[in-house]
Formats: structure tokens, sequence, C-alpha cells
């Protein structure tokens, strides 16, 4: 089972990272850490950085293919035609290609969703029709052999579900239970129709600081 995982600069690293420890667990694993060339690739935050193991264009199988997204970083992939190009190659070798957050703009821009409904983080939802797909509020939603997930964490409910359609439900039961994954989150907001209004917008104020701080990170790294 031959799973690439994309990463670039500024990917969000849980969006990688939650559904790697998930599906690092199907049988004969061997996951592939990708990006445009080898070598450490920072994520969001400057403290934290992921190896590529290899660079996309040494991609020459993958049953699955994994985009992670970003807060801001997604827009420069989504205009880097080398990354799309191999996305799209690499995509038509899969029997699953799946997104998680803003990942699923950039499968959208990539052309994959073309007529599709798709999801992605709340905030990106009204990108995705840009690029000709139907956006639709949901944790997660399956078109074909294509699964992309909302925000960050609903990429572990992605990958125990498509764990679930690889090996059926015993084996991602199992799965569930050797990551204790048993979501009792300790503040009451059970969904996106639930958050209160003030909520909302100081959500979104965080993400226009988050902006902020991190183009002045790029500049200053620049």
């Amino acid at each position: 089972m031959e799973i690439v995982l994309l990463l670039y600069k500024g990917f969000t690293a849980l969006d990688a990272i939650g559904p790697y420890e998930v599906l690092s667990r199907l049988p004969d694993a061997a996951v592939k850490f990708a990006a445009k060339e080898k070598g450490l690739v920072q994520s969001e935050y400057a403290s934290l950085k992921m190896m590529a193991t290899h660079s996309l264009a040494e991609i020459e199988m993958a049953d699955i293919l994994l985009i992670p997204g970003s807060t801001t970083a997604f827009l420069d992939v989504v205009k880097d035609g080398e990354i799309i190009y191999h996305i799209q190659r690499i995509d038509a070798m899969t029997q699953w290609t799946a997104s998680v957050c803003t990942g699923g703009v950039i499968l959208a821009a990539a052309g994959l969703l073309k007529g599709k409904e798709a999801t992605t983080h709340w905030a990106a939802l009204p990108l995705l029709s840009q690029f000709g797909a139907t956006p639709v509020s949901e944790r997660f939603l399956q078109q074909g052999k294509i699964i992309t997930a909302a925000g960050v964490s609903a990429g572990i409910d992605m990958a125990l579900y498509l764990t679930k359609e690889i090996e059926g439900d015993s084996y991602a039961k199992m799965v569930q239970v050797m990551v204790e994954y048993y979501p009792e989150p300790p503040i009451d907001i059970p969904d996106l129709s639930a958050v209160p209004k003030d909520v909302e917008n100081a959500a979104r104020e965080f993400f226009k600081e988050e902006m902020k701080r991190m183009n002045k990170e790029a500049v200053a790294v620049g």
C-alpha cells in the first residue's frame, strides 16, 4: 500500500500527521512524504518542520495520495504549475485521492473536483466553486475515489473512514482503538451550525491576525 503525503512550505502539520497516524497502520503501508525537493519543509509555524523523503518527480506509484491544507500557503500552491502537474500525474494512478482542509482547494485547482461535491475548511468553502466544484459543509465527503475533509482534525475522521473502506469495519475500529480516538471536546460546539456568532467573528478575526503574522514571517525569511 503506497501512500504519498504532499508537503509544501506553510502546510498545516496536523492535516498531514493526523491522517498519517491512521493510514500508516494499513497492512503493508509504505508512506512517502513528497515535496518539490527532498529535505526539510517548514510548516505554517517556523518552529515545526517535516522531512520530505522524496521529491514529487521521484513518485512512480501511489495507491493513496493525500493533500494537506494550510492557512494561506495553499494560495501559492494552486498557482504552482509543477506541484499541480505532479498532483494530476499521481492522481491518475491512485486508488484513492484525499485532501484535508484547504488541500481541497488545491485538488480543485488541479481540476480533480470539477462537477463534484467537495468540502474544505469553512473559511475557504466559497473558493471551491471557482474551480468548478460544488461546496458542501460536511466533516468529510466521498465522490468516487476522491475524499475531501474539512478543517484540520477532520482529517483523522476521513482517514478512519478510508481505512474502513479499504480494510473493513473491524480493522478500522482496531485502528481507532490503537490511536485512542474517542472525541469528547471539552467545549460544547458539536458542529458548525451550533457556533455562536461572537465565536465565529472571533475565529475570523484570529485568521486575519494569523495571515498578518505569516506574511511578516515570510518577509523576514525572504
